[in-house]
């Protein structure tokens, strides 16, 4: 059968360990094979971000700014023992936050479900999607360690005007301090961007922070989500889509006893946190979308976990590894459909949703990778290496052909 014609390039940013040992079989086996496209390539695994002085994140970054949708491999964050283990010249930044900075966007993460893993909250039973905003808070933040008494103060000085000073704290002794800070821009594009997945979905849309605590920083937050919210209430009403506005602890207590079908959008830390949670409560980080969205309409799909090092270390001694690709697959699928969706090519999209009906069948008929077997009912006799998994997935895909006369 001839290949599906893509009609614009998509960036391809490859990335570490067991993730790109994955990563290859993917394309190799479930997307080459069928599709005719461009693929623009960037290494961003962490040898070659050192061995560029980490220039091609920006070259990735600014790449999918001009190709509009993106798919990205996971990536190590590198600490000292990375430093040390890959003979780094420093500890790079993290890949996803520059391109989040790069493209302004929120990151949106959606459990992937399937009948026979049921969530570990009993309540939910629809999709809780989760849109972190990606930009600054604690990820930005500058810290100090205070090793003896003294006075800390926040400094503001406006280039047209007297400076303000605020006392932070005076310490008796030794302490530790931090200044973190935001942007109107970035909160209103975060908002502009939940605002339009939600619409999209037609879910009800919830915003939450702490500012009863944070009457300043988080309640500007709030205002200004608001504001957003209020400027497309005829679009809201024509939907028949709902916003609310609650305390970060009421929406996790809230969310607990909620069947989901909601859009939930927190702050930076927030999300990361409560992704996990979320990804866990549905049965694992491996069973999670997710995608970063710019205000202009730019995507970056990628796995909402990281390399599986220890599979890694396995993998390399020659044993077989159990590792659960499936975010990996929804990451192509994600961009492959969001391609033929931007593009009016239906065949693409429709190829897209072809692997993912291939996956979701596998593990419903109990073929899985070790690490969901404990949540599956009925639980399946036995589990797949890393391999058998995505090669049964290419044995149900090249099965779902369509037949021309």
């Amino acid at each position: 059968m001839a290949k599906i014609k893509v009609k614009t390039p998509l960036v391809e940013m490859d990335g570490d360990e067991m993730t790109r040992i994955i990563w290859a079989m993917i394309k190799d086996k479930l997307i080459l094979p069928y599709l005719d496209i461009d693929l623009k390539y960037y290494d961003l695994g962490v040898t070659k971000r050192d061995q560029t002085d980490d220039k091609i994140t920006t070259d990735a970054g600014n790449a999918i700014k001009q190709y509009g949708v993106g798919v990205k491999c996971a990536t190590i964050t590198p600490d000292k023992e990375r430093i040390t283990e890959y003979k780094l010249k420093k500890a790079w930044p993290s890949p996803n936050g520059q391109i989040r900075s790069i493209l302004d966007g929120t990151v949106f993460r959606k459990p992937i479900l399937v009948k026979n893993i049921a969530p570990a909250v009993r309540n939910w039973k629809k999709p809780i999607m989760i849109g972190r905003h990606a930009y600054g808070d604690i990820y930005k933040a500058s810290e100090l360690v205070v090793d003896k008494p003294g006075k800390v103060e926040m400094v503001y000085t406006p280039q047209d005007g007297a400076e303000q000073r605020v006392i932070v704290h005076e310490f008796k002794g030794a302490g530790v301090v931090m200044g973190m800070h935001n942007t109107d821009k970035s909160i209103r594009s975060f908002a502009k961007a939940c605002i339009n997945y939600a619409l999209s979905e037609k879910v009800e849309l919830w915003f939450s922070a702490k500012d009863t605590i944070s009457k300043k920083y988080d309640a500007h937050f709030r205002a200004l989500f608001a504001e957003e919210v209020a400027a497309r209430q005829s679009e809201f009403d024509k939907a028949g889509v709902k916003y609310r506005y609650l305390l970060i602890d009421d929406a996790v207590a809230q969310i607990m006893k909620h069947e989901g079908g909601i859009m939930w959008a927190v702050k930076n830390y927030d999300g990361d946190v409560m992704s996990d949670m979320v990804a866990a409560g549905f049965g694992s980080l491996g069973m999670m979308t997710s995608v970063l969205v710019s205000p202009d309409g730019k995507f970056e799909y990628e796995a909402a976990h990281g390399t599986v090092k220890r599979h890694y270390y396995e993998h390399l001694k020659g044993n077989a590894t159990s590792t659960n690709s499936v975010a990996s697959i929804f990451a192509w699928t994600g961009a492959i459909k969001k391609r033929g969706e931007l593009d009016n090519t239906p065949d693409v999209t429709a190829f897209g949703d072809r692997i993912e009906k291939a996956v979701i069948s596998c593990i419903e008929s109990g073929i899985v990778t070790k690490d969901l077997v404990p949540l599956m009912d009925p639980k399946p006799a036995k589990h797949q290496t890393t391999e058998e998994f995505i090669d049964a997935v290419a044995l149900k895909l090249k099965q779902s052909e369509p037949v021309h006369a």
